[in-house]
């Protein structure tokens, strides 16, 4: 089977039939808003937002939406995502139930905060090398 590649996030929106593209512009949405500065791409031949480093990736299957915004949200949102198939890395919102929209915003923004703090610390630490170097 020949291996498709995925242009970009509307390529990617359009494969799919009507209903689950409007589910997907929802969520792409939803990010982007959150996001706004987040640069949006093609990563694992699925969308995904990169602002700081990797914030969430999104993906539409026979049955579900995932939604993968790495493993600290999943973590931290335990209890909100306890009602949706979830994983390390992943949760899955059905096709046949209204995405929860509220929550991605919550995760997406969790993530920026958390890249953020973690693009500080690089910062520093860059700067401590550049230093010491001299």
């Amino acid at each position: 089977m020949k291996k498709t590649t995925i242009a970009d996030v509307d390529s990617y929106i359009k494969q799919f039939p009507v209903p689950v593209q409007q589910l997907l512009q929802q969520l792409r949405n939803t990010i982007r808003k959150a996001a706004p500065n987040a640069e949006e791409i093609i990563s694992y031949q699925m969308p995904a937002y990169k602002q700081d480093g990797m914030v969430a990736y999104f993906a539409a299957y026979a049955n579900h939406i995932g939604f993968y915004p790495t493993a600290s949200p999943i973590v931290y949102f335990q209890k909100e995502i306890a009602l949706y198939k979830n994983s390390k890395g992943a949760v899955q919102f059905p096709l046949d139930q209204p995405l929860p929209l509220a929550l991605v915003k919550k995760m997406v923004l969790f993530k920026l905060k958390e890249n953020k703090a973690k693009a500080a610390v690089k910062s520093v630490a860059k700067k401590s090398i550049v230093k010491i170097k001299k």
